[in-house]
């Protein structure tokens, strides 16, 4: 494989006292955890769209990225050419998933058949570098937001035909994502909201979107993809309102429409915040339904109302992330995706390298926090001795739905008024600061 990134060694793991910027510090891939290496715990995945796509550009600037690599057309051999190019730095980087968007990969075609036909040409080419590289698909999903057709949406479109063309370019992703072996297949709505609802019929746009959705999961059985579906909630922006606006709202609409035993959530660090949550309440509701399936790791910016999709670097945050996982058995789907973008100042090709080493080792270092305070058990039995009087007498009664008001009034008159014993969350916050340092 030719060199795209001639200065940049491959990785290696070099240990916390390590100054080599190209070297892992905390990131080991085969140190085994828990019965399981740091790479079956992690599951790192690069975004296509991120790492070769992404120009660096925000609202008030143009792109700032130098990728000498690509031309700057919209060409299928340009989109050919960024291949070699990605699976070098994956080699490198010691990252072993992808994920892309279709639209990152093959360009629009003069016709919905041409644009298919570059489709199955870049797929073809995906497929050779999989096999010679053992890299693998994290999950697929189609660009159904950035092409004008989809300004008010693809499967709640208020045309029809709209609707069909983003059903063809599902049908086509879903296809090519069964091909490279996907582990899984995401829907993200950026376009499946509204702007005002002064010209929205909110109820048959969520019809049809439930109906698009049921349509996949047919086809997917049609064409024996037997991958894990998702959702990846956001609440706004680009839309004022979108539908699939954090995980209660997405698991909400999925019991309603009959979907929640086909899909499970996509959580994002960053769509978390702008939603006016913290990451490890997303984590909570989606693994309280059994539907947490994978994350896209990366971070906001407090200060900033958009989706800045910074690397994750806040070891306290990726620690949190990393105790939900361990608790809930570990991925058994998904896994940890780099939805992140340099900064636009940080332009060089290397910058790509600097950012995910930052983010690899944060994770490394929240798994290993996490596995000690979960093995140090003081914080989980103070959480399950706080709701121990719900294990007997009248709680487990409660907890079984086997009593009355009736019941629990007699209850209440024959005991004396409840004192609450203390939450203890500083003395908490203090067990995950002794183990951070």
């Amino acid at each position: 494989m030719s060199e795209y990134f001639p200065t940049i060694p491959a990785f290696q793991y070099e240990g916390p006292g390590s100054t080599n910027p190209f070297a892992f510090r905390h990131y080991n891939a085969d140190e085994v955890i828990g019965g399981k290496t740091m790479s079956e715990h992690l599951r790192f995945g690069a975004a296509y769209w991120h790492v070769m796509r992404n120009e660096l550009g925000d609202p008030f600037g143009a792109g700032t990225a130098l990728m000498p690599w690509d031309d700057g057309s919209e060409s299928l051999q340009n989109a050919l050419n960024r291949i070699p190019v990605f699976f070098e730095f994956l080699e490198k980087s010691q990252i072993d998933y992808y994920c892309f968007h279709d639209r990152d990969i093959s360009p629009e075609g003069a016709t919905l058949t041409e644009t298919h036909k570059n489709l199955d040409r870049i797929v073809q080419e995906l497929e050779k570098f999989q096999n010679e590289t053992g890299k693998k698909l994290l999950w697929g999903t189609a660009c159904l937001f950035s092409h004008p057709r989809y300004a008010q949406g693809a499967a709640t479109s208020p045309q029809a035909d709209v609707f069909a063309y983003g059903a063809s370019q599902i049908k086509h992703a879903l296809e090519a994502t069964h091909r490279l072996g996907g582990e899984g297949y995401t829907f993200w709505g950026g376009r499946e909201g509204y702007a005002t609802l002064l010209n929205t019929d909110m109820k048959r746009e969520l019809d049809h979107l439930a109906a698009m959705l049921h349509l996949a999961v047919d086809h997917a059985k049609k064409i024996g993809y037997t991958g894990q579906f998702y959702i990846e909630p956001k609440p706004r922006e680009p839309s004022t309102h979108q539908y699939d606006s954090d995980s209660a709202a997405c698991l909400n609409f999925l019991r309603e429409y009959d979907l929640l035993d086909h899909f499970k959530l996509n959580i994002e660090t960053n769509h978390a915040t702008l939603a006016g949550h913290t990451m490890e309440h997303e984590l909570d509701v989606a693994i309280g339904a059994n539907a947490l399936g994978s994350i896209d790791a990366n971070r906001g910016d407090e200060l900033i109302g958009w989706d800045t999709d910074q690397f994750p670097t806040n070891v306290y945050d990726t620690t949190q992330v990393m105790l939900r996982v361990l608790g809930m058995g570990g991925f058994t789907t998904g896994g940890l995706n780099f939805d992140a973008k340099r900064r636009r100042e940080s332009h060089e090709p290397e910058d790509l390298f600097h950012a995910h080493i930052g983010g690899m080792d944060a994770f490394a270092r929240g798994l290993k926090i996490a596995h000690k305070i979960a093995e140090d058990g003081r914080m989980s039995a103070f959480v399950s001795e706080r709701y121990a009087s719900y294990d007997s007498g009248i709680g487990a009664e409660i907890a079984a739905g086997s009593t009355s008001l009736d019941a629990l009034d007699a209850h209440a008159q024959s005991i004396k008024a409840p004192q609450l014993p203390s939450g203890r969350q500083e003395m908490l916050e203090n067990i995950i600061n002794d183990y951070l340092v």
